[in-house]
């Protein structure tokens, strides 16, 4: 497939790849395909959903790298001095930062509340009060958007920075990523709105009444940032020759943790990350709608692909791979 029938091939689908919005590949460093639909263009920004997630994992490296964290064995609750825990609850003094980077922190729910979080005033503190449980740590795999907001808060209290200027600081400007703002407070309307409209949006990430980020969800960004942010790591961290995270944490947070069931594609999880596959060096932040960070080291190939809220697409590493890495091969 040449680029020319790849964007009409997006632009004609009605199926999974029909809410692409962009497509950024970066190889050896350097932009070599970029395609955008729907009215977006090259530097539009999109709510990659759990992307955010990834992001976060390279900000807990950099937290650590810097020492404002000892590491991912250093208990949760060290990071929050003042927070009362609920009588009677002991499970909670065990989580370390180790069990909510791969999802094996233990929570008191069946189904994620979102309601009872999203619409309190401090959405760090309504996620610890869901933290511990009756069943203990049992080192199973529980996928929790909400518990990662925890992350945010760890980052602020270890670091005294709110958690989007420690991004934009130490992350974005260095990278030559827009700098971002908050999105503030929002009401029920505001966040559907934030999750369902098409149109491009700006640089932002969404955020609590504290202002603290939301860390699972909510970070705009472009393919293109993506696609320099999946480099960087296959650059072992450095960005223009400007060191972002350490090759230590890159190491440590794409190594597979956990063998996941069909329901996750039977892929290998990380910190935050997966390994679609277990005999390749292949990784990549996944969200929601097919918005992913996928990042080939053999062939020096990262690809941003960004889209707008679409469920259960679960196909888009074979869609770069048979569609999109060609590409950039011949180029």
């Amino acid at each position: 497939m040449t680029k020319n029938e790849l964007h009409k091939y997006v632009e004609e689908s009605k199926g999974n790849e029909s809410n692409i919005c962009q497509i950024c590949a970066i190889k050896n460093g350097e932009i070599v395909y970029s395609d955008n639909w729907h009215g977006f263009h090259i530097d539009s920004a999109v709510n990659v959903m759990s992307v955010t997630k990834g992001v976060m994992a390279i900000l807990t490296g950099i937290a650590v790298d810097k020492g404002f964290i000892k590491g991912t064995e250093q208990k949760v609750l060290d990071f929050f001095p003042d927070y009362t825990v609920k009588q009677g609850e002991k499970n909670i003094y065990n989580v370390t930062l180790e069990h909510l980077l791969t999802m094996t922190a233990p929570y008191k729910y069946r189904s994620e509340p979102w309601t009872k979080v999203c619409t309190s005033d401090d959405w760090t503190k309504a996620a610890l009060d869901l933290l511990g449980g009756r069943s203990g740590i049992t080192g199973e795999f529980k996928y929790a958007t909400l518990g990662i907001q925890i992350l945010a808060g760890v980052i602020e209290n270890a670091s005294g920075m709110k958690c989007i200027d420690f991004a934009n600081e130490y992350l974005f400007l260095p990278m030559g990523i827009p700098k971002h703002k908050i999105h503030g407070a929002s009401d029920k309307d505001d966040q559907f709105d934030f999750l369902m409209n098409k149109n491009p949006r700006g640089n932002e990430w969404y955020s609590d009444p504290q202002n603290t980020v939301t860390a699972g969800w909510g970070l705009t960004l472009s393919a293109y940032d993506m696609a320099k942010i999946g480099w960087m790591l296959i650059n072992g961290g450095v960005y223009h020759d400007k060191r972002i995270v350490s090759n230590e944490w890159i190491g440590q947070m794409t190594s597979p943790k956990l063998q996941l069931g069909e329901m996750f594609g039977n892929m290998g999880y990380c910190y935050l990350w997966y390994r679609p596959y277990k005999d390749k060096p292949i990784f990549a932040a996944i969200g929601d709608g097919g918005n992913i960070i996928y990042v080939n080291p053999e062939k020096s190939i990262s690809v941003g692909v960004t889209g707008t809220f679409k469920p259960r697409i679960f196909d888009r590493v074979d869609f770069i791979e048979k569609n999109v890495i060609p590409i950039v091969e011949r180029l």
